[in-house]
């Protein structure tokens, strides 16, 4: 199974700076408080250097203590303030941008084409759509505003020390070399490293997913060993990933903090030493020697964050990568001159190499009604999607009045072809909105002749609200049996010419399902249907049959011609009249 893509650097960076120039003015005037903030942070260490040196000359009065007294409070109030607007600034910041990733990255969810969702599988999109925007949020929201914080105030520490004493802070350049060299190191391994701890949290999504999404076929298959060593292998994965992130992270952090010591006593020695032979004041010794440790503090966060901007970098690079999936559909094409849907010797595959549909070729006229039936894993499903035009074929063409189905605008293509299957979603919402996404603007009693047609009318009548009523996972729970019936109301809604239902009353009991369908034959008279018939009494009603037999077409004919004829289908109809189960 493949992955969605990963946006590379390039992309990434250019997605960041569209960003900043979008949110320039906030940056700036964020970004303004705490250079503002980090002044007034310096001004302590000026003021007891100055304090030290009139000390030792012995010209320290009562009037000077109080000014300096009086400039460390005013100072450390006006930090106080101004570091709190900035940090409000900040958080405003973040959670404006953090909003905008995330509806942008719904947006590129909805409009991804289903064949590469479908190919990808679920776990790779839940993960980017939960550990990956968790990731995303801590970084946007508290990572890189404290990040810039502090680069900007360690800027203007090493600015101050410059001022004060050239020749002292020069000392404090000493840990220069271990700061850039051992994190250029973790950088070139870390992100890698980090890019596959997320990788390996997909796989392990995925495959517990897929374990409780099919916890029935795994029992009956008895494939509880099989699944129990995949999901083994995935958190063994997940392990060593986030084990060689630790120990790149129990190399670098020392590494760092040795740096800052070192620092630190290079400049108290170097400035000691330059003081007993005059060349500075003690008030700039002193003054160079906590401006180092005061900046020990904003390099020490710029650190500690990087780590962070490090996941957060590669978790947009996963979000972006969504985006940089396109469906390859134009947005305006040539109506069809008419509803004859033709297949011209088509050929499909999902892996290559492995055709599942071989030389299929089938006219459907419209109004006609087609049952598509045949064994398990004959490629019926698979003929049902090219007939949607979800999927294309690897070779030949299936066409709607001429026009191509799988290059047709999509909302060109919904208006002559919707496919209907046995999966289906109720959303949050009342049963008004969840039909009505089907058709926006259907009122009422447009409604209601859509829930009648699938008998569904009763039932939501005696719902708490009516149409009013909340479903989904905090409202009304709603049955298989119903889920299905509102999926099938909103195909009559959304009314295309041809509709595709693969096996779309499967989750109906046998009775139901036939009056269902017996409703909707007077809803859906003049219309194309396609059925992929999981019950035989399908295929008996519809006006021809077409026999899928290994991704081939083995028979087509009336019911009537190939029970006569008997070949395939009549061995399906004899088989499933006599066991009363389905043929496929």
């Amino acid at each position: 199974m493949s992955q969605l893509p990963i946006a590379d650097t390039a992309t990434v960076r250019a997605h960041a700076r569209v960003l900043v120039r979008q949110h320039r003015g906030a940056l700036v005037r964020m970004l303004s408080l705490y250079g503002l903030a980090a002044v007034m942070a310096l001004i302590p260490a000026w003021i007891i250097g100055n304090i030290t040196s009139l000390a030792v000359g012995h010209h320290l009065t009562s009037t000077k203590i109080s000014w300096y007294v009086g400039g460390l409070f005013g100072s450390s109030i006006a930090y106080a303030g101004l570091s709190f607007l900035a940090r409000r600034r900040s958080y405003i910041l973040g959670e404006s941008v953090f909003a905008q990733l995330r509806e942008e990255f719904l947006a590129s969810v909805l409009a991804l084409p289903l064949v590469d969702v479908e190919r990808a599988g679920t776990g790779d999109l839940l993960s980017r759509t939960t550990n990956d925007i968790e990731a995303l949020s801590r970084t946007v929201r508290f990572a890189l505003p404290e990040w810039l914080v502090a680069l900007v105030q360690a800027i203007l520490t090493l600015v101050a020390m410059l001022l004060v004493s050239p020749l002292a802070a020069v000392a404090s350049l000493v840990s220069l070399p271990f700061l850039y060299f051992s994190t250029r190191r973790y950088l070139h391994y870390a992100t890698p490293g980090y890019m596959r701890e997320r990788m390996s949290y997909a796989a392990l999504s995925g495959t517990v997913a897929e374990t409780a999404e099919g916890a029935r076929t795994i029992d009956a298959h008895r494939l509880g060993g099989r699944q129990h060593r995949r999901v083994d292998a995935n958190i063994r994965e997940s392990y060593y990933s986030e084990l060689y992130t630790l120990l790149m992270r129990m190399v670098w952090f020392p590494t760092i903090e040795t740096a800052f010591a070192i620092a630190v006593a290079t400049t108290l020695g170097w400035s000691g030493w330059l003081v007993l032979n005059h060349h500075i004041s003690i008030a700039a010794a002193t003054t160079v020697t906590l401006y180092v440790v005061q900046i020990n503090d904003p390099i020490d966060r710029v650190v500690s964050w990087l780590d962070e901007l490090q996941i957060g970098q590669t978790s947009l690079a996963r979000l972006v990568g969504v985006s940089v999936v396109r469906d390859d559909r134009p947005t305006a094409g040539v109506e069809p001159t008419s509803e004859v849907i033709t297949v011209d010797n088509v050929y499909y595959a999902y892996r290559a190499g492995h055709d599942v549909l071989r030389g299929v070729s089938l006219t459907v006229r419209p109004g006609e009604r087609l049952a598509i039936v045949g064994p398990t894993g004959a490629g019926k499903s698979t003929l049902g999607r090219l007939l949607a035009g979800i999927d294309a074929p690897r070779s030949g063409s299936v066409t709607v009045g001429e026009v191509s189905l799988a290059t047709m605008p999509l909302e060109m293509l919904r208006r002559h072809v919707a496919l209907v299957t046995q999966e289906h979603h109720i959303f949050i919402g009342s049963v008004r909105e969840n039909l009505a996404l089907a058709k926006p603007s259907a009122t009422d009693d447009e409604i209601e002749h859509a829930l009648e047609a699938v008998d569904a009318l009763d039932w939501v009548h005696a719902l708490p609200a009516g149409l009013a009523t909340e479903l989904g996972t905090t409202g009304f729970a709603v049955t298989p049996g119903q889920a299905q019936q509102l999926a099938l109301a909103r195909l009559v809604l959304t009314d295309p010419h041809t509709l595709v239902l693969d096996e779309a009353t499967a989750l109906l009991d046998p009775r139901a399902a036939r009056h269902l369908e017996r409703s909707l034959s007077a809803v859906l008279d003049g219309r194309t249907v396609i059925a992929i018939a999981h019950r035989l009494h399908t295929a008996h009603d519809a006006d021809r049959v077409c026999v899928v037999i290994d991704g081939e077409i083995a028979e087509l004919g009336t019911h009537d011609e190939l029970v006569a004829l008997n070949g395939e289908y009549a061995s399906l109809w004899q088989s499933w009249r006599t066991e009363g189960t389905p043929a496929s």
